[in-house]
């Protein structure tokens, strides 16, 4: 029973860095790089699909990501999607392909971004803690009930933390090496 509920935590915890991960690769950094644009919804017939599955997304060049869709008719509509996003990107069409060139970041966007980055991280570690809590008690409530000794409890908790402790740490090391990817010129 308390194996259950050290492997909830574990995978309680190990969604909240995955779901800072998928936020981060949402973030323009000056490179262009498919994830950046993959998410956006476009009119699909009527009904609202990713970006993804109705086209290609490649890099060119670096700079410069081309959009290829696989019916001629969707050319208007994923470029529409990309001006109504909030990304700030002018795409270029050219028959069937759409190109977008991602401008130049200035040093204050970079720092907004990474300000924006920082506010991620700590909603993720919340969030990890959030779960160390609930877990927490659980376990008391168990204690209470007789189902666990108090060494148990203890041993239990000082597990908790560690698990804590470990993904906080992802999510740091994640942070880090996103702001040094935003800041280098």
């Amino acid at each position: 029973m308390l194996d259950d509920v050290k492997k909830d935590a574990q995978a309680r915890m190990a969604k909240c860095v995955q779901t800072f991960q998928a936020d981060l690769k949402k973030l323009r950094t000056g490179r262009a790089h498919p994830s950046l644009i993959e998410h956006l919804k476009v009119d699909y017939y009527g009904s609202e699909v990713p970006l993804q599955q109705i086209a290609s997304i490649n890099v060119e060049e670096g700079r410069t990501l081309v959009v290829s869709p696989w019916e001629k008719t969707m050319v208007q509509a994923i470029e529409k999607a990309i001006h109504k996003s909030d990304l700030g990107l002018n795409p270029l069409t050219a028959g069937t392909v759409i190109r977008i060139t991602m401008p130049p970041l200035t040093e204050e966007r970079r720092r907004d971004i990474t300000k924006v980055v920082r506010h991620d991280a700590e909603n993720a570690r919340v969030a990890v803690r959030n779960v160390r809590r609930e877990v927490m008690a659980d376990i008391k409530e168990m204690q209470k009930e007789k189902l666990l000794s108090q060494d148990d409890e203890r041993r239990a908790e000082s597990e908790i933390q560690k698990l804590t402790d470990k993904h906080i740490a992802e999510i740091d090391q994640a942070l880090a090496a996103k702001e040094k990817e935003i800041l280098q010129v």
